[in-house]
């Protein structure tokens, strides 16, 4: 019995294996594909810190981050795997919120009482094509100029391999994790195109946050837990929750 990751590549391949190192078996079907969008800085434009909601924005640029005067200004990240990304970007001033946008919005106002930023700042937003929430327009709210700056999208996947869908009809899968909305709505949309959406949805469905739980529980899955964090070890205590009844798995 294997645990489906959903996540996109290459991020995937290391939930794979802190999986692995729990005793589980893994499958991956990457929901959603990353493709970089060119990005030009704005040389004249002046810039008190950066703002990044996902690791992604940062590995879409990140050849044109080398020895750029972005690299020199301060960085809020969303959370410690997209600050990781920011580092080794060559960023080296970088604070981590606690994984969701309202926390990196009160990281940025947090650092104007700590000095860190000018309340008045222009900042700038690397940022997906889809964004899930206007994280600039709530910044503005509070003063702040934000340029936002596209530089990647993420392409939901038509279909589900093959394979995936063999494992679904045989029973050889016990739960599926989910790491956005988005790739969330793309993995219901591929395992009804494959024809194994009862299937799929009969299983345990783990989730990231609860925003992630309601497009499950909103499709009729009934075995949806959300984990109490936005963040993976709290996902994989959220999958141990999810399997413990089933099979006592030691998470």
């Amino acid at each position: 019995m294997a645990v489906l990751v959903t996540r996109p590549h290459p991020d995937d391949e290391a939930t794979a294996a802190a999986l692995r190192d729990r005793g589980f078996e893994v499958l991956r079907a990457p929901m959603l594909r990353f493709e970089p969008v060119m990005f030009r800085d704005d040389e004249d434009a002046l810039y008190g810190a950066v703002i990044v909601t996902s690791a992604n924005a940062l590995r879409a640029i990140a050849s044109q981050l080398a020895g750029s005067r972005l690299v020199k200004l301060p960085l809020f990240a969303v959370g410690e795997h997209t600050a990781a990304a920011a580092r080794d970007a060559g960023f080296t001033q970088v604070t981590a919120a606690r994984g969701d946008a309202s926390a990196l919005r009160d990281l940025v106002l947090a650092g104007v009482k700590a000095k860190q930023l000018k309340k008045a700042s222009t900042l700038l937003y690397l940022a997906g094509a889809d964004l899930a929430r206007d994280l600039a327009g709530e910044l503005g709210e509070k003063g702040f100029a934000v340029v936002t700056h596209t530089t990647y999208r993420m392409v939901p996947a038509s279909s589900l391999p093959r394979e995936i869908c063999d494992a679904f009809v045989a029973n050889q899968i016990e739960a599926v994790l989910h790491y956005s909305r988005r790739s969330a709505r793309a993995f219901l949309e591929a395992a009804r195109a494959g024809g194994v959406e009862i299937s799929a949805l009969a299983l345990p469905q783990c989730c990231i946050s609860s925003a992630v739980a309601a497009v499950l529980r909103d499709a009729g899955a009934t075995q949806v837990t959300a984990a109490a964090e936005a963040d993976e070890n709290a996902l994989f205590e959220a999958l141990g929750r999810a399997l413990r009844p089933r099979s006592g798995s030691n998470l």
